[in-house]
């Protein structure tokens, strides 16, 4: 039996998002402002620290949509799996680790969190701008993160890995796109 009897034993996403439609759609816009729009970090640094928060949170719906999302960005699958074992040993750019080291300790430990961690942000090359991003993509992945569980979504990334053709989709479709594509947006 599913978490929610009105949702099937093994629900999707859509599933979800069709059965509960009323603030989807300015859920996926955020996604698409965050997630897509200009910014001091990229795309592919979003979408990474998307895949690190969710993996974190031991969410692997969103980890694995997310890894496949980075990659779709030209992130190393294999980089988001070492950054769960250690961000100073993962092969990910020194600048980008004192920000993945804050939305780690964000999640683990939001009142811990020092000027220190943040001064390090800074001494990396990163604006308050930048800091406040990465900030929102954790903040919005502990929340997706939630609502994944929460409701029983879960699917096997590994039993069906992505072609280039998903990759590419993946790089031209926004989240709202998504959400048209269900029928849950207009």
């Amino acid at each position: 039996m599913s978490l929610f009897p009105s949702l099937p034993e093994t629900p999707s996403l859509g599933d979800v998002y069709k059965q509960f439609p009323q603030n989807v759609r300015p859920l996926l816009e955020y996604h698409d402002l965050l997630l897509r729009g200009d910014g001091p970090l990229s795309v592919a640094e979003r979408e990474l620290i998307a895949a690190f928060v969710s993996g974190l949170n031991a969410c692997e719906f969103c980890f694995g949509a997310h890894k496949i999302y980075a990659r779709a960005f030209g992130v190393d699958e294999a980089l988001i799996d070492s950054l769960l074992v250690s961000v100073d040993t993962a092969p990910v750019d020194d600048k980008l680790k004192p920000i993945l080291k804050y939305v780690a300790k964000l999640k683990d430990m939001p009142p811990k969190l020092t000027p220190a961690d943040a001064k390090a942000v800074y001494e990396a090359g990163w604006s308050e701008r930048a800091l406040f991003d990465a900030v929102q993509v954790a903040a919005l992945f502990n929340y997706m993160n939630r609502i994944i569980e929460g409701t029983g979504v879960t699917y096997d990334y590994s039993d069906n890995p992505p072609t280039q053709d998903d990759l590419e989709i993946k790089r031209n479709r926004s989240y709202t796109d998504y959400g048209r594509m269900i029928g849950v947006i207009d």
